[in-house]
Formats: structure tokens, C-alpha cells, sequence
């Protein structure tokens, strides 16, 4: 028998995410999109452009992103 929580992705904020298997195509569906978006100037679109090329990691995501400020 399968538990609820064998389905709940391994990384923050991940316990209210779609549960499909792509990445979500709008600023609203994932919860990391909407967090990089939050808390640096990065637009949804440049935030989930980050989040393809990096992962989910947010301590990563918000490093690079801190840079990317930096250099625009």
C-alpha cells in the first residue's frame, strides 16, 4: 500500500507542488519559481529559466541569482 508521503518530491516547499512529472510552464505552479521570484529581481520567466538549468536547490538558486544581479 502506497502512503501519501511516498509521493511528495524530496526538496522545500515541494509538498504542494503539481505532481506531474514536467517542470510547470507558469510562475504560479511551482512553489521555487514563485520563492526565486520573491526574494531577488528575477522575473517568474528568468526564475523557473534558473531553476531548469540548476535544480530546486534554493541556497544554489539564490547564490546564482544574487550574481546575476550583480552582473545586470
Amino acid at each position: 500500500m502506497t502512503q501519501a508521503k511516498d509521493n511528495i518530491p524530496h526538496r522545500p516547499g515541494a509538498a504542494h507542488a503539481p505532481r506531474r512529472g514536467n517542470l510547470p510552464t507558469e510562475g504560479g505552479d511551482d512553489p521555487d519559481v514563485w520563492f526565486l521570484a520573491e526574494n531577488t529581481d528575477l522575473s517568474p520567466k528568468q526564475a523557473r529559466e534558473l531553476i531548469r538549468e540548476h535544480g530546486h536547490d534554493r541556497g544554489k538558486l539564490l547564490k546564482i541569482a544574487r550574481t546575476m544581479k550583480a552582473e545586470g
